[in-house]
């Protein structure tokens, strides 16, 4: 498979999840908001789509790497052919509705089948994936807004197709965003005038919508310092009158494009508020809330992140399977003495084999993670949102994956593609092959949207500390009824993930111990946590499908027998290659000290 033919989905293995073990017919479709879409619905959605990504989107991987963006220097940022053609196409053929709510018009998708939708997007072309932020927007300023800014964006954003983006970052700031300086001053009404500069903004500015809508933090005069004193405001590239009609072009200007090693036709921008003219903005909802409404776009660009790493792992192992099918070298180690012996295919051989199989285990589990994340959040909005008290226990059970999916998924999928590369020797690091693109494109997702230290910060401190482990422990208690459930076909299977539950509960323990003494503990062993963690829940969704797949797998018809022994087989080599690693890991948390903190900075 050549780079310019790259994408290899597995829509099988997320029909598996969704149907199979999710069991979203029953569980997730036809309830609360998700009363339009039945299951057949969905299947048929998700495999257009993958026809359409496959037609449209994943050509242009190759032609995005090769060209990237046009900055103009006065503020224009133009994209690829390729990509407004496939942007375009995508628009015509009305795939922006499966994302959205019967209220916007959409098809009332639950997020467990567009995320799945979002991997297929995201494996294909995650540059021009981005490009289509605006139509999360949409929810974002329905849920949000006041009338009057509904009235002049729903329309705009859901018919024109006008593009989005999330604006935190300042130069000075980087990613402690309480420290953001750029300020708003008051107009009239919900209306202010924004200064400042931003930066590492993705899709600043491009040429196929019409108008781009910023979500921008800023703080207003007179209020205080931190992330409490943010306020968020609707900045649009051109102005929107209360009648809805675009109006002269505001000053939001991009002042200089980042020249990258990966994702080159993504439009990471230096954006300038009212620098050359004044920038004006709305006050979402007139209330100063900013951080508070800015994690609804947080948590969805998460989201994505951890959905982009894991989509992308898995057509890269993919890739590097019908490879190592078809690259014949060496002979089977066990006839290495006979230099008669036939040159086989390298899946042959047990080191490639090895490598195979590590990368399926973590492509389907950490898409097991995913979709049962998402799982979870269609489970919020049937109970009734985010924010509604029957769906706070939920709630909080999302709050707690995000940082594993989008922390661990970005970087374990970044070390993964390595050994991608690896299954095709040194023909894997010419740009014959898609997969050296796939890791200039990925490490990104380990930067953005909180780096990985900052993922494992906010899951201890904030995920498990602060509700002293309450939603954990619930989550804990699933994995052990999974466990007592398992049968006997697994009983190894079933002692390591118990044995995992056991490392991973006196890892917490032991740092609740040593939170005590200082909490650089957490800062020196954070990342390690959740690791450890997120390991144990991947082995937990790896063992739920290996008992549906051995539930399944007599009555399949031979054709799907393989599928199902896979599925098993990816969960034993998780409990044996994997899990046994958290026991490492707590030993040396336990003997972790503060010595690297004691150290003088010169012996560095």
């Amino acid at each position: 498979m050549t780079a310019a033919g790259h994408y290899q989905p597995n829509l099988r293995d997320i029909f598996f999840n969704l149907f199979e073990v999710l069991d979203i017919e029953r569980s997730s479709l036809g309830k609360g908001p998700f009363t339009t879409l039945d299951g057949d619905g969905a299947r048929e959605a998700l495999t257009g789509l993958c026809d359409f990504v496959q037609e449209h989107f994943a050509p242009a991987f190759v032609d995005g790497d090769k060209h990237g963006v046009a900055f103009d220097g006065a503020g224009n940022v133009t994209l690829p052919a390729s990509f407004t053609k496939a942007l375009e196409a995508y628009y015509k053929d009305g795939w922006n509705e499966l994302e959205l709510p019967e209220s916007l018009g959409g098809y009332g998708a639950p997020p467990s089948v567009c995320w799945s939708a979002f991997e297929l997007m995201a494996g294909s072309n995650a540059s021009i994936t981005f490009y289509i932020l605006g139509n999360f927007h949409a929810k974002v300023i329905e849920e949000l807004g006041t009338e009057s800014q509904k009235q002049r964006y729903l329309s705009n954003i859901l018919e024109r197709h006008w593009g989005g983006t999330m604006v935190l970052t300042e130069p000075d700031a980087g990613s402690d965003v309480g420290a953001g300086t750029t300020k708003a001053r008051h107009v009239q009404g919900d209306e202010y005038l924004l200064e400042g500069v931003k930066r590492f903004i993705t899709n600043g500015d491009f040429d196929q919508p019409e108008n781009i809508v910023h979500m921008v933090l800023a703080r207003p005069e007179g209020h205080g310092p931190g992330t409490k004193g943010l306020s968020m405001f609707i900045v649009p590239k051109y102005w929107v009158g209360e009648d809805g009609k675009l109006g002269e072009r505001n000053g939001a200007f991009v002042t200089n494009i980042e020249h990258k090693m990966g994702i080159k036709a993504s439009a990471t921008c230096e954006l300038t508020l009212g620098a050359t003219q004044p920038c004006r903005g709305l006050l979402v909802g007139e209330v100063h809330e900013g951080i508070k409404q800015m994690f609804h776009i947080i948590e969805y660009a998460r989201m994505g992140v951890g959905t982009k790493s894991m989509a992308t792992l898995s057509t890269a192992y993919l890739n590097a399977l019908a490879y190592t099918r078809l690259r014949k070298q060496g002979a089977d180690l066990a006839q290495a003495a006979n230099k008669a012996a036939p040159r086989v295919e390298i899946i042959r051989h047990p080191d490639v084999r090895r490598m195979l199989m590590l990368q399926k285990a973590f492509a389907e589990g950490l898409r097991a993670l995913v979709l049962y994340t998402a799982h979870i959040q269609d489970q919020v909005m049937i109970a009734g949102g985010y924010g509604s008290e029957a769906a706070k226990s939920l709630d909080k059970k999302n709050d707690l994956l995000l940082p594993l999916v989008k922390g661990y998924s970005s970087e374990k999928v970044y070390e993964l593609l390595g050994v991608s590369l690896q299954c095709f020797g040194g023909s894997g690091y010419c740009q014959d092959y898609p997969i050296e693109q796939y890791i200039r494109d990925q490490k990104i997702d380990s930067l953005y949207e909180g780096t990985t230290h900052i993922q494992a910060l906010d899951l201890f401190f904030r995920k498990v500390a602060r509700d002293r482990g309450e939603t954990l422990q619930a989550l804990v208690k699933e994995i052990q009824a999974t466990a007592a459930g398992l049968p006997d076909a697994l009983a190894g299977e079933k002692a390591a993930l118990e044995q995992a539950v056991n490392e991973v509960g006196a890892i917490f323990m032991g740092m609740m111990g040593k939170l005590g003494q200082s909490p650089y503990h957490v800062g020196l062993h954070g990342n390690r946590i959740l690791f450890a963690l997120a390991e144990l829940i991947i082995g937990w969704r790896l063992l739920v499908n290996a008992q549906v797949a051995l539930g399944k797998r007599d009555a399949a018809p031979e054709r799907e027998r393989a599928f199902y022994d896979g599925k098993v087989a990816a969960a034993r080599f998780f409990c044996k290659e994997v899990l046994p690693g958290i026991g490492a890991s707590r030993r040396i948390i336990e003997k972790g000290d503060l010595g690297l903190m004691e150290l003088s900075d010169d012996a560095f």
